[in-house]
């Protein structure tokens, strides 16, 4: 057990640090690309698409770095096996056809805690981007839309 959560410490503080240089070479991205915001309905689109691109590369990456730990601790047969499985708890599905060894099965729970967290920020992120874009259509004291 001691095990199991050292390296669950390793892989939650792994996953945290690469969503926080994810996470920030994707604000980087907006603040370069976005000195006026979209105004029109494709430009919009084309806008929120790539950033969802963007936020689902980074949790794939996670996804994938949990995966090979799987495989790499002999929790799981194969890559595919591992990193389905690691995906299922990452974003907390949990469907339960594959399961970790005994010893290992704190593993689960923790990455799916920690997948969970990772995707609030992203929408936290997705949704400040909508309503960036929403409000930069009024104007400050501008009543009459709302």
């Amino acid at each position: 057990m001691i095990a199991a959560i050292l390296v669950s410490c390793v892989l939650v503080a792994l996953t945290v640090t690469m969503h926080s240089i994810g996470f920030s070479l994707v604000l980087q991205w907006l603040m370069k690309s976005r000195s006026r915001l979209p105004t029109q309905i494709w430009s919009i689109a084309r806008l929120l698409i790539r950033l969802m691109g963007m936020l689902i590369i980074i949790h794939a990456a996670e996804i994938t770095v949990w995966g090979l730990s799987y495989l790499l601790l002999e929790c799981l047969p194969d890559a595919e096996s591992a990193i389905y499985f690691s995906g299922v708890s990452y974003t907390t599905i949990g469907y339960g056809d594959l399961v970790l060894p005994e010893p290992w099965r704190l593993l689960g729970p923790l990455e799916g805690l920690t997948g969970i967290l990772m995707c609030g920020l992203s929408s936290g992120l997705f949704f400040a981007v909508v309503t960036r874009i929403y409000a930069s259509r009024f104007k400050p004291g501008d009543k009459s839309k709302t």
